[in-house]
């Protein structure tokens, strides 16, 4: 069957994931100062994380324009696009007033867009489970129902290093952020159909890192089937060594179907930042 995965730029995949699924990257912008990078392979993240840092200002995010997404759609006639929450996005909006103006101009074709409820390595799960039933040649219609199932059920986390970028980017109070920093308290958010929640927190990064681990454990009693059929995605800002160490003490407690670990991109990493730390199974 031909067809195409699509999703923005929030989905981290690493170049191999990239190469056997096929998904094509629909790029954000992020504009820090007076400086707009956009955020695909052309995007130095060193110099980019750099200027995060020293810039006073909030980074501003601009979602892919609707001929960003209508010009992704043109050839091929079976399309699946995964985008970032829309509680938190203009992305599923974009992607669907795209959609529209495609099915008019290109008859015949079929176009359906997730809202994955998610982001970062959310979007990478959900779209490996698009692959993964269209490698087990499911009907379209059938690729919706289970992929919205599995999107209703997947869970996302997150560890933060710092709170400086949430605090600038009007995410979260700055006051809240000041006082963990003094604190020492490292939030574990996560989400809730598709808003950030605080989950739990602890002081000091070590105890918040073995948190997040028994969090897994559970949150994993409310789901159907057991955790030796899911998959868990990590995607990680710059710290590939603490993402490995989760991955370690994950695998000390339980047993994942498969583990990857990728590297976040611009857009997940303007939120997360040095340090930071995303799950998602």
């Amino acid at each position: 069957m031909d067809y195409k995965i699509i999703a923005d730029s929030c989905c981290d995949v690493s170049e191999e994931m990239q190469k056997e699924t096929g998904v094509e990257l629909v790029p954000l912008t992020i504009r820090i100062d007076d400086t707009e990078y956009i955020d695909d392979h052309t995007l130095d993240m060193e110099a980019f994380l750099q200027h995060m840092k020293e810039s006073k200002n909030p980074p501003k995010t601009s979602c892919p324009s609707i001929y960003d997404f209508f010009h992704s759609f043109k050839d091929s006639d079976n399309i699946f696009v995964v985008t970032l929450t829309s509680k938190l996005s203009g992305t599923y909006n974009a992607a669907m007033q795209a959609k529209e103006m495609a099915m008019e101009e290109f008859k015949g074709k079929f176009i359906h867009v997730f809202d994955s409820l998610s982001a970062v390595v959310g979007e990478t799960l959900v779209h490996l489970k698009i692959h993964e039933y269209l490698n087990n040649n499911l009907s379209n219609n059938e690729i919706i129902d289970k992929v919205n199932n599995y999107i209703q059920e997947m869970k996302t986390f997150f560890l933060l290093e710092s709170l400086d970028h949430l605090a600038k980017a009007g995410r979260l109070n700055p006051l809240i952020a000041k006082a963990a920093s003094i604190l020492s308290i490292k939030p574990i958010m996560g989400e809730d159909n598709g808003v950030i929640r605080l989950v739990d927190k602890a002081r000091g990064y070590e105890r918040a890192f073995k948190r997040l681990v028994d969090i897994i454990g559970e949150e994993s009693s409310k789901l159907e089937g057991r955790l030796e059929e899911k998959v868990l995605g990590i995607a990680h800002c710059n710290c590939y060594q603490r993402a490995l160490k989760f991955k370690e003490l994950v695998l000390e407690k339980y047993s994942f179907k498969d583990i990857f670990i990728v590297e976040m991109g611009g857009l997940s990493s303007t939120y997360a930042d040095q340090g930071g730390i995303v799950i998602a199974f």
